[in-house]
């Protein structure tokens, strides 16, 4: 009996912040990848790789529909992973190096004509998305298995987030200088040499989060199920489906304003030279957002905090259609309101899916956290294809024309692109979040269910078997 006490505390108990921290610095790694995909890779396609907006939304659909469906494919390896490390930590280690050359890759500008160069392009961003897919997503399975603790993981998801705008804050800001310094006027060289950069920094931290980290919670003993029967649980998981929504729905928006904010100061405002202060605010603001998720948590459901957040940025979106090109205060102030209403949502919607995890062991007695994570991943790269996409398309129907003084249609798509648009999918997130039904007092019931279901397995094992190491070290054949 003392076992299962031993074991059952470990589940539950309270995340040092040394392991927070560790856990945040995880994704400070990533955004220095995929805060440049987000605010720059459109305008570098386009104004310094030399292809169309058309080709590169298309290629942006293409190739993160290929991507998004190899995320639940990494999430099923992932859960079928067996180290005495864990499941999903190693591989913490194992993708630095691909995603290092991937994104020097992806950001290279090869001597080739045009059919060459869309060629290149296609094969490297795929390479660097299938790149980010293997490390990340286990990286935010992670956040499932190491707290079984609800608002524990809330807190978590916090840290990370922070992290994440924190890193993203640096990219921000950074990358255009740097660009500048290490090209020493050749743009394309200033680009590799910038990625360069990057993959060594986050090498450096996705080695610190997987020393920091401990995996604490495992699927039940002896499970064996499918990749199937896990995607039959998925498509069973009604909260888990309303997620998915959600998350495609509200990738909408933000892509939709951080790609199109670097065309919205070069062409619509003319001041190329605040694309990264204007920015870095967006995601100090995204931060500190973030950082009062768990205050905010305290006072109200996530449900109804996710409404709220979304029909403010909704507002805010709309409103800034009506700033004037030469009021820049009032773009900054709106900006700075919208990445903190933004920042709350990436903690609660990630704490939700864990929690989503924890239903579908409730309901069906089988875990798969992994696949829910990494399906999670699937509705958000989803959402940008086809915000991206979108992107492409309506500036190029509008007569976009890279490095020109742009049509008055042209500088209607940008702008529209940057706010009413992005708007209508803020109120349609709106609608689809209020058919979440996992509120904190199911979440209770469900835990309280799961601890009684973990300690009658453990009472029922022969006494041989108690003294087994902790439940993720268990061997592939038992999950």
């Amino acid at each position: 009996m003392a076992q299962n006490i031993e074991q059952t505390n470990t589940v539950s108990e309270k995340l040092s912040l040394k392991e927070k921290i560790g856990y945040a610095l995880g994704d400070v790694a990533s955004n220095f990848y995929w805060r440049v995909f987000d605010v720059f890779l459109f305008i570098f396609y386009t104004d310094v790789f030399g292809i169309s907006a058309a080709a590169v939304g298309t290629m942006m659909l293409v190739t993160r529909l290929i991507d998004a469906f190899s995320d639940p494919l990494m999430g099923a390896l992932a859960d079928r992973t067996s180290t005495r490390f864990g499941k999903f930590r190693p591989y913490l280690l194992l993708g630095i190096i691909p995603i290092a050359a991937a994104g020097i890759l992806t950001f290279t500008v090869p001597d080739l004509g045009d059919d060459g160069k869309i060629i290149w392009a296609y094969g490297t961003y795929i390479f660097m998305m299938l790149a980010y897919t293997f490390i990340n997503v286990p990286y935010g399975a992670l956040l499932g298995v190491v707290t079984a603790d609800s608002q524990e993981r809330t807190t978590l998801t916090s840290f990370r987030f922070i992290g994440a705008f924190s890193g993203g804050t640096l990219v921000a800001y950074l990358t255009p200088e740097l660009v500048t310094l290490l090209g020493n006027g050749d743009q394309a060289l200033g680009w590799q040499l910038t990625m360069g950069c990057y993959g060594l920094i986050s090498a450096v931290l996705f080695t610190l989060t997987f020393f920091a980290t401990k995996e604490r919670i495992s699927p039940p003993v002896n499970q064996q199920t499918s990749i199937k029967q896990d995607l039959i649980d998925l498509s069973n998981n009604k909260p888990w489906l309303i997620l998915f929504s959600l998350a495609l729905i509200i990738m909408f928006t933000i892509t939709l304003r951080a790609s199109t904010g670097t065309f919205y100061f070069k062409y619509y405002v003319g001041r190329e030279d605040l694309i990264g202060t204007f920015t870095a605010v967006y995601m100090i603001s995204l931060a500190i957002g973030a950082a009062s998720t768990p205050i905010l948590s305290r006072y109200f459901d996530k449900r109804s905090l996710l409404i709220g957040l979304m029909s403010l940025v909704a507002v805010f979106s709309a409103g800034f259609y009506l700033i004037p090109p030469n009021n820049i205060t009032l773009m900054f102030i709106m900006q700075a309101l919208i990445g903190f209403c933004l920042g709350p949502k990436s903690p609660l919607v990630f704490s939700m899916y864990a929690d989503t995890a924890d239903y579908s062991q409730y309901k069906n007695g089988r875990r798969a956290t992994a696949m829910i994570f990494s399906a999670a991943a699937f509705s958000q790269k989803l959402g940008g294809a086809f915000a991206g996409a979108m992107i492409g398309w309506l500036l190029s129907s509008m007569g976009y024309v890279a490095n020109q003084q742009q049509s008055p249609d042209s500088l209607m798509g940008i702008l529209l692109l940057n706010t009413l648009i992005p708007a209508i999918f803020a109120l349609l997130a709106v609608w689809v979040v209020k058919h979440y039904s996992l509120n904190e007092a199911k979440m209770a019931e469900i835990s309280q269910q799961l601890y009684a279901n973990e300690n009658a397995s453990n009472q029922d094992k022969p006494k041989a078997k108690i003294s087994q190491p902790n439940l993720h070290t268990q061997t592939t054949a038992q999950e």
